[in-house]
């Protein structure tokens, strides 16, 4: 955060992603929706870190700094705030299955930082966020819609 305070950080999200064996298929076309985001300034990335999980439970991490080839991520290595300890990676890499390779990203939501340093001075705290998964949303409209087919709707 170089020249912005503390009082301007946005809201400060993670995601796991996994891509279980047998079904990854990288054709870069992720990595560079994520440096798209990145440079519009909707996002900030402040971690990122690859982990696979052995077929006998072992979780391996290597942060993206440590990588020998970074690609176009090479622009971000100075912006990282590496916000994850090794017990944090290891806990969210957990929850991934065994054979299965994914990343940890964590992120600052550039575009509500306005937002939320209004709502700061406003004497405003948060007190709970959420996300609802995508796979939730469409199973709800698939739920709604076969219920209009059953009532004949």
């Amino acid at each position: 955060m170089t020249e912005r305070s503390i009082d301007e950080l946005g809201p400060v999200d993670y995601l796991v992603v996994e891509f279980p064996a047998g079904q990854q298929n990288f054709t870069g076309e992720a990595a560079e929706e994520l440096l798209r985001l990145h440079d519009a300034g909707i996002i900030r990335v402040m971690d990122l870190v690859i982990v696979g999980k052995g077929d006998d439970g072992t979780i391996m991490a290597q942060e993206l700094g440590d990588l020998d080839s970074m690609g176009e991520f090479e622009r971000l290595e100075t912006e990282l705030a590496e916000t994850l300890a090794e017990e944090d990676v290891l806990a969210l890499g957990a929850v991934m299955a065994p054979g299965s390779l994914g990343a940890v990203l964590v992120y600052e939501n550039v575009w509500a930082a306005h937002l939320g340093s209004a709502l700061r001075r406003a004497g405003g705290q948060l007190v709970t966020n959420g996300r609802i998964p995508v796979q939730a949303i469409i199973a709800a409209v698939e739920a709604d819609e076969a219920a209009l087919v059953a009532e004949g709707v």
